[in-house]
């Protein structure tokens, strides 16, 4: 280094001398023409370039300081990564992140161990207000219902035209999806939160809470006509089961209750039920408040049979408020089958049944898109969930 700051200081030396040696000498003057001057004390002239050369030189020495200063610290923090295993992860394989990774001077550190994400995971926001769904072929209540993570009894709530009834659906149906299980409701003269969540069995503070009610929290209140969402509430559905009528084997034998409309007598008693298809999957709707039946998947033409032995009490084709052709059969202990939605049926009306007898072929009749077995347990009347009685 000193070596280098001699050289610098000579060659600035050097080039100064040159430059005075360029230097033009001044003018002579006549001695006659020389002005008077006063002697005075002489003083030792002091060479400017020199002390310019000098600061220069030590503003680069400076610079170079600190430059190599910076270097060394910023080299001693540096960190070589090394090569990771990887981990198993499906068919290929993913590197690991972190670990302690040591530079080539010792330096390094400690680092969190993370899986490299290939996607950026966004959460889900929960949405505030209702949209507008269009029903394709092969839609169904259910699927529907699974898809925006709502029950099947919202989407009837917020839809009036289907009459209660998720069958009602069809193609090209537009349908209301509300955000959340609940129940819209238009505010009227007079109504509390308290009144209109014990009206439909919910929470007064989850009316005020809904961030779609845009509710002002600090002066909680709703004007007359405004719909609001009441979060969890419910209300009864209609039966529309009941709009076929339950057909008994006649007033008594105790099977068909206050709906018994056949005379055939006595038959054989089923033992026991099994299932009415050679498919165990649902196609569409499920059993529910909101579907009293077990939509089976069958093709056009598939056999149907019998769930039990019994004695058959309809046997009747046409629209049948949407069920289609249709049978039924009075088991004689208590229990009633409907079969709908088929493309033909073989038995007639009294006729005796034992179980598994072909009855006829599933259809797309009726209330129906899309071929399938609608089937349905009774007893005295009233549904129950066949899941609980077929086998």
């Amino acid at each position: 280094m000193h070596k280098h700051l001699e050289k610098i200081r000579v060659f600035f030396s050097a080039l100064g001398a040159r430059l005075r040696k360029k230097t033009k000498a001044p003018a002579e003057t006549p001695a006659s023409n020389e002005p008077v001057t006063t002697p005075r004390k002489s003083k030792k002239k002091v060479d400017r370039f020199t002390v310019i050369s000098w600061g220069v030189t030590l503003l680069i020495v400076a610079a170079l300081l600190i430059s190599t200063w910076i270097y060394k610290d910023t080299r001693s923090s540096q960190v070589t990564l090394q090569p990771q295993p990887t981990a198993e992860s499906g068919s290929g394989t993913v590197p690991l992140v972190g670990g302690p990774h040591i530079s080539e001077d010792g330096g390094g550190g400690e680092f969190i161990i993370r899986d490299l994400q290939l996607k950026t995971l966004i959460p889900e926001r929960p949405r505030s207000k209702p949209i507008i769904y269009r029903v394709s072929r092969g839609d169904a209540m259910l699927s529907i219902a699974e898809n925006f993570k709502i029950d099947t009894e919202t989407i009837l709530f917020a839809n009036n035209d289907l009459d209660d009834n998720p069958h009602n659906i069809k193609p090209g149906t537009e349908l209301t999806i509300p955000p959340v299980d609940g129940i819209y409701y238009k505010w009227k003269d007079g109504d509390t939160f308290e009144s209109v969540a014990e009206k439909f069995d919910a929470n007064p503070e989850d009316i005020i809470d809904f961030i779609g009610n845009n509710i002002d929290l600090t002066n909680p209140q709703v004007l007359a006509g405004a719909l609001v969402m009441v979060p969890g509430g419910t209300r009864e559905l209609r039966n529309w089961a009941q709009d076929l009528q339950t057909a008994g084997r006649g007033a008594n034998t105790g099977t068909g209750g206050s709906n018994a409309t056949n005379i055939c007598g006595g038959g054989p008693v089923a033992s026991g039920f099994g299932w009415p298809a050679n498919s165990h999957n649902i196609s569409g709707n499920g059993y529910s408040p909101s579907h009293l039946g077990l939509d089976i998947q069958a093709n056009e033409g598939d056999p149907v049979y019998a769930a039990g032995a019994g004695i058959v009490t309809m046997a009747q084709g046409g629209w049948n408020y949407g069920y289609g052709n249709v049978v039924q059969i009075d088991h004689g202990n208590g229990y009633v089958t409907v079969y709908a939605h088929l493309s033909s049926y073989n038995v007639s009306v009294c006729m005796p049944v034992g179980q598994g007898t072909v009855i006829g072929a599933a259809g797309n009749t009726g209330n129906s898109f899309g071929a399938h077995l609608h089937f349905e347990v009774r007893i005295g009347g009233s549904n129950v969930n066949p899941y609980q009685i077929v086998q």
